[in-house]
């Protein structure tokens, strides 16, 4: 990698809310910034208002789609050869009305593949050009209700994708060691976004900021850790 280009970030879900709050600190420390959205319009849009902070590449990237995944790195390619960050963001809270006692398998499904396994494809069509970091670090984006302290059966699909969201962080820690990159989860927070809702005590920045320090600034010894405020807190 050449040590005279800035470093780059990819941030899934980074046309909006804790995304693109994540985006624009990461453009204020001289990051590249990959937005990625489910529309290329949404994507465009969002580098279009950032594009005054520094470079932003505009991906359309649907994360559930193991076909989209591939094609959108594919794109990136062109751009460049390497990646230092990537940030698992996205994500989807679809538990209203439904409790554990009344959400279908198929929902559950369908949260399961967007919230948690799209973090292992993701991270496997990026490994290429993580490998040509020498400070690659892989950071989902977990919660509070993914704690086993925190889980609700009154949010069954987004509190089990969350904590299934951490074992993935655990086991690719540890299977990305040996390549010497660094594997975290974060909770930020309830942020006031589309998902977090108005009532929210926490800004987009505010749930950004954790994410931020991760990327940038965490001791590369903190692996396999989740993080609330910067500091560690349990499983």
């Amino acid at each position: 990698m050449d040590s005279t280009q800035p470093k780059r970030a990819l941030v899934t879900g980074g046309s909006r809310g804790i995304g693109y709050a994540i985006a624009q600190g990461l453009l204020a420390r001289g990051y590249e910034v990959i937005v990625t959205a489910r529309s290329l319009a949404a994507a465009t849009q969002a580098a279009t208002m950032l594009q005054s902070l520094g470079s932003v590449i505009p991906l359309e990237l649907e994360v559930g789609s193991d076909a989209s995944i591939h094609h959108a790195i594919d794109a990136l390619r062109q751009h460049t050869d390497s990646l230092d960050v990537l940030i698992n963001n996205a994500g989807v809270y679809p538990d209203d009305g439904v409790t554990l006692l009344t959400i279908s398998r198929e929902l559950l499904a369908s949260t399961l593949n967007i919230n948690t396994l799209s973090a292992v494809v993701m991270t496997q069509a990026c490994l290429p050009l993580l490998k040509r970091s020498a400070d690659a670090r892989v950071i989902n984006m977990a919660s509070g209700y993914g704690q086993l302290a925190g889980l609700s059966a009154e949010v069954p699909s987004y509190c089990l994708s969350k904590l299934a969201l951490n074992g993935v962080t655990l086991m690719l820690a540890q299977a990305l060691q040996p390549q010497q990159i660094v594997v975290n989860s974060m909770c930020p927070g309830w942020v006031r976004t589309d998902m977090g809702g108005e009532a929210a005590p926490r800004s987009p920045e505010d749930g950004a900021d954790t994410a931020i320090w991760l990327a940038a600034d965490a001791p590369r010894s903190a692996s396999g850790k989740f993080f609330r405020d910067r500091q560690e807190i349990d499983w």
